[in-house]
């Protein structure tokens, strides 16, 4: 056969977009990956470095920490610099930072380099993807772009603990990071061949929006991710308390009002016509405003769900790290096969139809999730309901990406990008937060009901246990249980009636979050009302997308 004149540039072109496509998906998966590939691997850190488990928790919470209050301000300053040129500082930042991380003697360190330099280098990359997207693809192609994007993010959720445990425990923890260095390597090569719009020199970086907007978002972030140590209203039994209440209230509080007033000060200097960080006219845009909200929906119920089926096949099941994460493969590919499919097979079709479609069927999958649990059952449980969910994943992510940046002009494409990301990291915190709050509740009821019931428990034994579980009822395995039981002295048949007491209770308590979940989807269904019936690229000529 014989190429026409036009077919081979066609290809090469088809070529490079799939390198560039490549390119900003290794960078999504990248960041996402940091957020859960430690988890499994949290007491060999700590034990490597000679620090606490707490310590190390916190220094994951911080990476979360510093990107999410640097989300908006990454964006501008990718709209200042130019956006390929901001992904290459960006990513130059977090392989510093990977590099510090794997050499870390101390936690001093390991905070330093991950915490820190990680979290401010994913902060200018993320809102660099979103604008890189649009300035590489049109906007026929961005549903299929945007969708490969954050399924290769959902993807490295899934598959962290499986990275994560199998180095960790084949290798060192200290390989994850060094070949994140590697990858950030390979990433910077191909950058070259992505298209770019000139940075804006003459802009200036609004300082006081800054402060307002990192300090604003650092709040309510930090504030949902101590709501499970703390209490979110009530102070926990031997927490902090503030004038009766827990801390998270308050800072949730201060974090709204430092936002209230970080958006009065982005309108006053947008109307005195000095830089500004952030339009928040650009929320009354009601497609962008729809997918934002159906963001911050998708990745409560995503995150709760990630939360919650590892420590069902985990804790409850006893598999390993390495196991856990085979068994949620299912749902990585149920996904990607969603968010690569729906655009190459229905170009045309309804984001609104989409998006409630996808909202429902990840409802389904939970909730059958939820159905499914009991005790005696194996891990094949979890197989089919998490491949509903997945499908429904993957269907958002083959649209809301591309409603929310081809709803306004691609020059205003960075803001969107950093108040995108900062809505899925707080929607993130959140779904971690409300799963491990119901899950926590329902467990320490159910747990307490079922030993004051139970005959074989002593009374004294019983109130004992109502006063010092009373706020709340530790998520641990049996034989975790059984060896603290043994400890206490605890004879062995009273023993046997509490672990399976506990036992029951954990099933309550798994249910009675994904149950919540579940909810939380299916009321998305109704908030995704202001997704548009169909792409704004593909709006009439001429049409105002704003």
């Amino acid at each position: 056969m014989v190429e026409t004149s036009d077919s081979l540039p066609a290809r090469e072109a088809a070529a490079a977009s799939g390198l560039i496509l490549l390119t900003l998906a290794s960078g999504q998966f990248l960041m996402a990956l940091d957020s859960s590939v430690m988890n499994v691997s949290i007491a060999t850190v700590a034990a490597d470095l000679g620090t606490t488990v707490t310590g190390i928790q916190s220094a994951i919470t911080f990476y979360t920490l510093v990107m999410a209050s640097l989300m908006i301000t990454g964006g501008k300053i990718g709209e200042i610099l130019g956006r390929k040129r901001a992904f290459a500082i960006g990513c130059v930042i977090y392989g510093v930072g990977s590099l510090t991380t794997s050499l870390a003697p101390d936690l001093t360190v390991l905070l330093i380099g991950w915490s820190v330099l990680e979290g401010v280098g994913a902060a200018l990359i993320m809102p660099a993807i979103v604008a890189l997207i649009a300035s590489n693809f049109d906007r026929g192609a961005r549903p299929r772009a945007y969708g490969l994007v954050a399924a290769a993010g959902a993807i490295a959720v899934a598959l962290g603990p499986l990275i994560g445990g199998t180095l960790t425990t084949y290798a060192s923890w200290r390989w994850v990071f060094a070949g994140e260095v590697l990858i950030v390597g390979a990433i910077l090569v191909l950058t070259r061949r992505m298209a770019d719009v000139p940075g804006d020199r003459s802009a200036r970086l609004d300082l006081a929006g800054t402060a307002l907007s990192a300090l604003g978002l650092g709040l309510v972030v930090f504030a949902v991710i101590r709501s499970g140590t703390w209490g979110f209203v009530n102070p926990k039994a031997g927490g902090p308390d503030w004038l009766g209440l827990s801390p998270v209230i308050w800072l949730l509080l201060a974090g709204v009002l430092v936002l209230l007033g970080f958006v009065a000060w982005e309108r006053r200097q947008r109307d005195a016509g000095r830089p500004i960080l952030f339009d928040p006219a650009l929320l009354r845009n009601d497609a962008l405003r729809g997918g934002l909200v159906s963001f911050l929906f998708q990745y409560v119920v995503l995150a709760g769900t990630f939360f919650t089926v590892p420590l069902f096949l985990s804790v409850a099941l006893g598999l390993s790290a390495v196991e856990t994460g085979v068994r949620i493969l299912p749902l990585s590919l149920a996904l990607l096969a969603t968010a690569l499919g729906i655009p190459k097979l229905l170009p045309d079709v309804s984001p609104r139809l989409v998006v409630r479609a996808g909202f429902l069927s990840m409802c389904a999958g939970v909730l059958w999730l939820a159905a499914a649990l009991e005790l005696g059952v194996g891990p094949e449980v979890v197989t089919w309901p998490l491949i509903l969910t997945g499908l429904g994943i993957g269907a958002l992510a083959s649209q809301l990406g591309s409603v929310t940046v081809s709803s306004v002009p691609d020059e205003r494409s960075d803001e969107v990008g950093g108040v995108q990301n900062s809505v899925m990291f707080l929607g993130s915190s959140i779904g971690t937060a409300l799963a491990g709050a119901v899950l926590v509740a329902a467990l320490t009821t159910s747990f307490l009901d079922n030993v004051r019931d139970d005959p074989a428990v002593p009374e004294q034994l019983s109130t004992q246990a109502e006063a010092e579980l009373a706020g709340g009822v530790p998520f641990v395995s049996d034989d975790q249980l059984a060896q603290a039981l043994d400890d206490a002295g605890v004879p062995a048949d009273v023993a046997g009636a509490i672990v399976d007491s506990n036992a029951d209770a954990r099933i309550d308590g798994l249910r009675s979050a994904l149950a919540l979940l579940a909810l939380i989807a299916l009321v998305a269904l109704f908030a995704a009302r202001n997704i548009p019936r169909r792409q704004p690229g593909a709006a009439a000529p001429g049409r105002p997308l704003t």
